[in-house]
């Protein structure tokens, strides 16, 4: 693909019933739809209820059809930042987050000294939740993550 085709990038995460967590829905992304994806995690309960955090690069029309394609195969698709929240009441800016963020949504910022939280680059990993000394990360957990 070329760098323009590329050049739209979401975050999602998905859920896969059992019935659906054995068919190969995401490899027909690149096959069908002509886009490229990365696994940022996966997961698999014993029941074979699936969860998967991809950023999905290409086309937005393609992106856009990827989706429905998706969702007519049983396959609930959340943005990544719908899974993620900071309490700004709580957040003392101490950039101890941003050592962890593998996607860079958070930073500081240089000039005010203050972190930055891009909610779009967040892959809703949870990294920055383990080291936040006061909490202010909070990652909205499924009933996958509680098993």
């Amino acid at each position: 693909m070329t760098e323009e085709a590329n050049g739209f990038r979401k975050i999602v995460y998905l859920s896969f019933p059992p019935e659906v967590s054995n068919r190969p829905v995401v490899c027909n992304l690149a096959l069908l739809f002509n886009l490229s994806f990365n696994i940022l995690k996966a997961d698999i309960s014993p029941r074979h209820e699936g969860s998967l955090t991809l950023e999905l690069a290409g086309r937005e029309v393609d992106y856009h059809k990827g989706i429905s394609y998706l969702k007519q195969n049983g396959v609930k698709i959340t943005p990544a930042s719908q899974k993620i929240f900071r309490d700004e009441d709580l957040c003392m800016h101490c950039g101890l987050c941003t050592s962890l963020c593998p996607t860079k949504a958070l930073s500081v910022n240089l000039d005010n000294r203050l972190v930055e939280f891009d909610v779009e680059r967040c892959s809703a990993c949870g990294l920055c939740t383990r080291v936040c000394p006061v909490r202010a990360m909070i990652v909205d957990m499924n009933e996958n993550d509680l098993r």
